[in-house]
């Protein structure tokens, strides 16, 4: 397999270089400016610990030099497992001085992602929490050893190891003091960001300094990000929404504050919201819902609380128009994908524009088409297929030439997946997914995956998968499923796909038994169609029963 790399033509690349986006600038500069600068302003608070940045510089050059210690060298690839706790940023700082490439997986994954990641990726080692969010992570790392032969070394973050008979070390035991590598180089891949999955399991990412973190730096620029900004990090941290956008980096690279909420309930994030006086911070479409339900009713102050982005999916209008009135605060859309483009409302847009649509792209390099099935233009105001390219969006997956043929065309603009409107003055409006792809609360999830796993039951003939609107989730996955006998039930079904060692998320939110599937006289339906019929059926239904 080969190593990881990025590359535009150098057309392009001269072109963004000469514009001043791509400025030569690391990770491993990023936190050392920082530390140097501003070295007792606090960075991370994680519950009752608060790093500053010159604690976080210290921590993450002593794992630096750990990692090395263990073997492992500079271009190797790490796979981390990190909730939303302090170490997943003196880790991956660490990973960033050391030469080493951090490979992000979700907490949320669980043995099939885990194990995929690791062999696509060819992983070295594994980092993960020994629990987080009530899961042991232990019984999954000793799997992972037998799914992966490259791992050499499993790291645990926690309390409870202190020697292991299987050797897993804990992450107080990876430091040194020994001579670390100069800076990379900025052009190089940084680490592999997942995609999100929209057919098959997860592609692997290759994202450089240069265009990572001028992705970041514009996007402070456009949100008003500074020393002063609070930043509460309530999704998952290893997510590209609240990593970039301009997220917990964004944030570290102004030289504000990070807050990690180990949950994004009202619950939870109130409180720290009240305490560390938190300006502004990203949630997916269902947890803003919620969150304005809550705060209704909320004795904590938000009063602190300047910015809300929503991301992740579409954010009905109906409900975006609520936001000020119920939080106090302004809304500002965001609609990007971790393979590159975001766009963003900005703050000084009318209402009209914030509330109706998507924003508009980052860079004036960010290239936009808009077109029909065969790839014409169509006008503004016509929904049609989004391609892109820009400086920051990339221009192949790592190791595989059908994903890259698929998604990627001859002159090098990315096939996002999405429709879209293209309105007068560039602002989108998202219509929806172009293929098999369910958009959960933001997690995107394939719906031949999920089929995969199905079909390796073996009470079940065929399965379908589809996507259904949902007024919380924005959409739930339901499957339609076809027995091998008679009398298999849904919770059977649902009981299964739990034993699947897969995300939570991707477990079927219903299952639907019938007989069979309606086919072509020919006897022939192509699985798009299928779940097209499948999808149009049920939502009659239900409106039949409402």
């Amino acid at each position: 397999m080969s190593a990881p790399r990025q590359t535009w033509p150098e057309t392009f690349a001269a072109r963004y270089r000469a514009a001043g986006y791509w400025r030569g600038e690391t990770f491993p500069a990023l936190l050392r400016r920082q530390a140097a600068t501003r070295p007792d302003a606090i960075a991370i608070v994680d519950g009752a610990r608060r790093w500053t940045y010159g604690e976080l510089h210290r921590r993450a050059e002593a794992h630096a030099a750990g990692f090395l210690a263990l073997g492992l060298a500079p271009g190797e690839r790490v796979l981390v497992q990190l909730g939303n706790v302090a170490e997943f940023f003196s880790v991956v700082f660490g990973l960033f001085r050391a030469g080493l490439l951090p490979v992000y997986a979700l907490a949320a994954h669980r043995l099939a992602e885990v194990a995929h990641l690791a062999r696509c990726s060819q992983a070295a080692a594994y980092v993960a929490c020994e629990h987080y969010a009530g899961f042991d992570y232990r019984p999954l790392a000793r799997a992972l050893r037998a799914e992966a032969p490259a791992l050499r070394h499993v790291v645990m973050v926690g309390g409870e190891l202190i020697a292991d008979a299987d050797g897993f070390l804990p992450l107080d035991a990876v430091t040194g003091t020994g001579p670390l590598p100069d800076d990379p180089d900025p052009a190089s891949v940084a680490f592999l960001q997942i995609s999100g999955g929209s057919t098959g399991l997860p592609k692997l990412i290759p994202r450089t300094h240069d265009d990572y973190i001028y992705s970041f730096r514009a996007s402070n620029e456009i949100c008003g990000v500074t020393a002063r900004t609070v930043y509460l990090a309530a999704l998952p941290v290893a997510h590209n929404f609240p990593m970039s956008s301009p997220g917990h980096m964004g944030t570290l690279h102004a030289g504000g504050r990070v807050v990690l909420a180990p949950a994004p309930s009202p619950e939870v994030a109130f409180p720290l919201i009240a305490r560390e006086k938190v300006t502004l911070t990203g949630l997916v479409p269902p947890l803003a819902l919620l969150w304005m339900q809550a705060a209704t009713t909320t004795a904590h102050d938000l009063s602190s609380l300047e910015v809300l982005q929503v991301g992740g999916a579409k954010f009905a209008p109906e409900a975006a128009r609520r936001v000020r009135s119920t939080l106090g605060c302004a809304l500002q859309q965001v609609f990007g994908m971790a393979e590159g483009l975001v766009n963003y409302t900005r703050l000084d847009d009318p209402d009209a524009v914030v509330i109706e649509t998507q924003g508009r792209p980052i860079s004036p390099d960010d290239e936009v088409l808009v077109v029909d099935d065969l790839g014409h233009p169509v006008p503004d105001g016509t929904p049609g297929h989004l391609l892109t390219r820009g400086p920051y969006t990339i221009r192949a997956y790592h190791d595989d030439r059908a994903a890259n043929a698929r998604s990627f065309t001859p002159d090098g603009f990315y096939r996002t997946g999405d429709i879209v409107r293209r309105l007068p003055g560039g602002n989108l409006e998202v219509q929806g997914r172009a293929g098999d792809h369910i958009n959960r609360a933001g997690e995107k999830i394939s719906a031949e995956e999920v089929e995969d796993h199905l079909l390796a039951y073996p009470a079940i003939f065929d399965a379908a998968v589809v996507a259904m609107p949902d007024p919380l989730l924005g959409e739930r996955s339901c499957a339609f499923v076809i027995a091998r006998t008679p009398g298999l039930k849904a919770s059977e079904v649902k009981a299964f796909m739990r034993g699947r060692d897969i995300a939570p998320f991707k477990v079927p939110d219903q299952v639907v038994l019938v007989d069979a599937f309606a086919t072509t006289a020919a006897g022939k339906v192509s699985r798009k169609e299928l779940r097209a019929r499948l999808r149009d059926m049920l939502i009659a239904r239900e409106k039949e029963t409402a």
